[in-house]
C-alpha cells in the first residue's frame, strides 16, 4: 500500500508540474506581442529518492519555477548600439533642418527662401556693382546697388535668425529629454527595490523585463553604463561615471542656463553637459547639433557677413561719391563685431546708406564719370577677402561642408540601424516568443499530462482491486 501511495504521489506531482508548465506556455503565447517580454521556460527538478528495503526509488518531479531566457552580453551590446544609433539619428534630423535653411526648401510655416539666397544674392550684389561700372552716374543703377545690398543683408539676418531659432528649439528638446530620463531613472530604482525583495538571487521574470525595457528606453535618451549588484539590483551611471541610480535611489539630473542655453548637472551639482554630449542617446545628438554643428555654421556666416561688409565699406570710403564727397559706409555691423571675433555680424548686418548718390564709384577728385573705385569694389567678388577665399567660394564651401557632415552622419546612422536590427534579431531568437516552439512544447506537455493522468487512473483501478481483495463488488 505504501508503494501504491507513493506512486499516487508521483502521478499527482507530475500532473501538478505539467499543469504549471502548461501555464508558462500559455503565458508566453499571450505575451507574444508584449514589448520587452522575455520568453520563459519551466525549470524541472527531480525529487529526492526514497529508500525502501535497502533499495532507492525515485519520487517523481517538481517544477521549481520559470526561467527567463536572457543573454546579458547581447543585451549590453544592444544598449550600447541603441545609444549610438539614437545619437546619430537625432543629430541627422538637426543637420537636415540646418541644410533646409540654405537649400531653398520651404518647411511648414517657415519660408526659408530668403536665407537660402545668401549665395545668389552675393553674386547679384557684385553684379550690380559691375553694372555701375558702365554708368557710374546713373541714379537707377546706383539704387539697384543699394537694393541688392539690402536684400543681401536681409538674407544674412534671416539665416542667422533661423539658425538661432533652431538652436533654441534643440535646447528645449534637450530639457524635455532629461525630464523623460529622470522619470525612467525613478522607475528603474523602484524596480530594483521590488526585484531585491522578491528575487535577490534568481530570475525575477516580468520585473526584470520591465526594468530592461526601461533601460532600453533610457538608452534611447541618454548614454549610460550599468552594473548588476549582488542582490540582483542595477547601478546606472552616465558614460563619464555620474551616478544616476543606486539600489532603490534615483539621482535626478537638473538643468540651468549658461550662456543662453541649458546645461545639465548631476545630483552633486557637477556640470555633466559634456558627458551627456559625448555619451550618446538622443540627448547626445541634440547637444552635438546645438553646441557644435549650429555654432560652426553661425561662425562661418558671421565671418562672411563681416568680411563682405568691412571690405566693401573700406573700398567705398577710399573713393568719391556723386557729389564729390569722400565715400561713406554702405553696411552697418554690430559694435561688438571685430575681425578677431565677428560674432553677431550675420544677425546684425544692415544697410546704413540711404542716398544712392553716396556710393563712391569714382576715385578721389576724379569726377562723377569716373568708375575706378566701383571697379575695385566689384573686383572684391573674386578676391580672397574671407579667410583667403572669395565670398561666393566661401559660402559654397560652407554649404558643401555642411552637406558632407550630413552625408557622413547619415551613412553612420544607416550602418548603425543595420547593426541594431541584427542585434535585435539575435536577441529575438533567444528571448523572443516563437509560436512554433511554444506549440511543440504544448504538445509535449499535453502528452506528459495525459500519461500522468493514465497512470493515475491505472493506480486507482489497482487500489480498488486491492481494497476488494479481488472480489467483484459494487465498490469502485
Amino acid at each position: 500500500m505504501a508503494t501504491i501511495g507513493t506512486a499516487f504521489n508521483i502521478a499527482t506531482g507530475a500532473l501538478d508540474a505539467d499543469q504549471a508548465a502548461l501555464d508558462i506556455v500559455a503565458n508566453n503565447t499571450a505575451n507574444v506581442n508584449t514589448p520587452g517580454y522575455t520568453v520563459e521556460t519551466p525549470t524541472w527538478e527531480q525529487n529526492d529518492s526514497a529508500s525502501l528495503g535497502g533499495m532507492n526509488f525515485g519520487t517523481g518531479v517538481s517544477m521549481t519555477g520559470a526561467q527567463s531566457q536572457r543573454d546579458s552580453v547581447l543585451e549590453q551590446a544592444m544598449q550600447q548600439q541603441t545609444q549610438t544609433e539614437s545619437a546619430s539619428a537625432s543629430r541627422l534630423t538637426a543637420l537636415d533642418q540646418i541644410q533646409t535653411i540654405f537649400s531653398g526648401a520651404t518647411s511648414a510655416g517657415t519660408d526659408t527662401d530668403s536665407a537660402s539666397g545668401v549665395g545668389s544674392d552675393l553674386t547679384s550684389f557684385f553684379d550690380t556693382l559691375s553694372s555701375l561700372e558702365a554708368s557710374p552716374a546713373d541714379d537707377s543703377v546706383r539704387q539697384s546697388v543699394l537694393s541688392a545690398a539690402g536684400t543681401l543683408a536681409s538674407d544674412f539676418n534671416s539665416a542667422a535668425s533661423q539658425l538661432e531659432g533652431q538652436r533654441q528649439s534643440l535646447d528645449e528638446q534637450s530639457t524635455s529629454v532629461v525630464e523623460q530620463a529622470n522619470t525612467l531613472l525613478t522607475d528603474i530604482a523602484q524596480l530594483n527595490v521590488q526585484i531585491g525583495s522578491t528575487s535577490p538571487n534568481a530570475d525575477a521574470g516580468t520585473l526584470e523585463d520591465q526594468r530592461q525595457q526601461d533601460l532600453t528606453n533610457l538608452s534611447q535618451l541618454i548614454g549610460v553604463r550599468t552594473v548588476t549588484t549582488e542582490n540582483n539590483g542595477l547601478t546606472v551611471t552616465t558614460m563619464g561615471g555620474g551616478l544616476l541610480v543606486s539600489e532603490g535611489q534615483a539621482y535626478q539630473m537638473t538643468s540651468g542656463e549658461d550662456d543662453g542655453v541649458s546645461h545639465f548637472f548631476d545630483a552633486e551639482g557637477a556640470d555633466i553637459t559634456l558627458d551627456l554630449t559625448s555619451g550618446g542617446g538622443q540627448l547626445g545628438g541634440i547637444l552635438t547639433a546645438r553646441d557644435q554643428d549650429i555654432p560652426e555654421v553661425e561662425s562661418s556666416l558671421d565671418q562672411l557677413a563681416y568680411s563682405v561688409a568691412t571690405q566693401v565699406n573700406k573700398v567705398n570710403e577710399l573713393g568719391s561719391d556723386l557729389n564729390g564727397n569722400k565715400g561713406a559706409a554702405i553696411f552697418g555691423l554690430p559694435a561688438s563685431a571685430t575681425a578677431a571675433d565677428p560674432a553677431g555680424s550675420a544677425a546684425g548686418i544692415s544697410v546704413v546708406m540711404t542716398d544712392p548718390s553716396q556710393i563712391a564709384a569714382a576715385a578721389l577728385e576724379a569726377g562723377s564719370s569716373d568708375n575706378t573705385n566701383v571697379v575695385a569694389m566689384a573686383n572684391l567678388e573674386n578676391q580672397g577677402i574671407v579667410n583667403g577665399v572669395s565670398p561666393t567660394s566661401f559660402f559654397s564651401d560652407m554649404v558643401t561642408s555642411l552637406g558632407s557632415v550630413t552625408s557622413e552622419v547619415s551613412g553612420e546612422n544607416t550602418a548603425q540601424q543595420a547593426s541594431l536590427t541584427q542585434l535585435n534579431d539575435q536577441i529575438g531568437s533567444i528571448s523572443g516568443v516563437n509560436l512554433n516552439d511554444e506549440a511543440a512544447q504544448l504538445e509535449t506537455l499535453e502528452q506528459s499530462y495525459q500519461a500522468a493522468s493514465k497512470l493515475f487512473t491505472t493506480l486507482d483501478q489497482v487500489m480498488v482491486s486491492a481494497l476488494n481483495l479481488g472480489v467483484q463488488t459494487t465498490y469502485s
